[in-house]
């Protein structure tokens, strides 16, 4: 499913005969977030559940991350519908939503979270810490003396994570009302 290559010539694809990057999805890999968006998260191995789902439209999906880094667990996903797997597979319309939705929710956690700032990261491949095969951007709340990228992930409870995404959801229909 990955390597779509939307924007770049094969020369740019491949170099010297060799892809430039190449799919990491196992064969018969069953992605979390098309079984998010598709509505359904009956898969054992999916750790999402419907209850993490902020936002969708025909677009994107935002929800909650399953894992927490810190002591201010809890921080939003946005990721494409189609499933791409890495930044270099999103066409420009699907890159320039993402991109505007961060926005979005970026604003609707600080209304929601009550934070002073947030941060936005995003991981690509294996070397680049990249584990789930379909692109997804982190927004994350931020405090003073957080000392986010010092901490550990560490799995949420799914009540906890639902009582985020109702928190957001909230929120980000606030924004998204103020934004037409």
């Amino acid at each position: 499913m990955g390597n779509q290559h939307p924007n770049y010539s094969e020369e740019l694809a491949h170099h010297d005969g060799d892809p430039v990057w190449a799919s990491h999805e196992p064969d018969g890999y069953v992605c979390p977030f098309c079984q998010l968006a598709a509505g359904t998260a009956d898969d054992p191995a999916n750790r999402c559940e419907l209850s993490d789902l902020v936002y969708q439209d025909a677009d994107v999906l935002v929800f909650i991350a399953c894992d927490g880094f810190g002591p201010h667990a809890g921080h939003a996903m946005i990721t494409p519908v189609a499933h791409r797997e890495a930044l270099y597979d999103l066409d420009d319309d699907q890159l320039t939503k993402v991109s505007l939705f961060s926005r979005h929710v970026a604003l609707a956690i600080k209304l929601a979270w009550n934070s002073p700032g947030t941060s936005v990261r995003q991981h690509n491949e294996p070397a680049g810490n990249q584990h789930v095969w379909h692109y997804h951007l982190h927004v994350f709340p931020r405090y003073e003396d957080d000392m986010l990228y010092r901490q550990i992930r560490h799995p949420l409870e799914v009540e906890f994570r639902a009582q985020k995404a109702r928190e957001l959801k909230a929120a980000l229909a606030q924004v998204l009302a103020a934004a037409e």
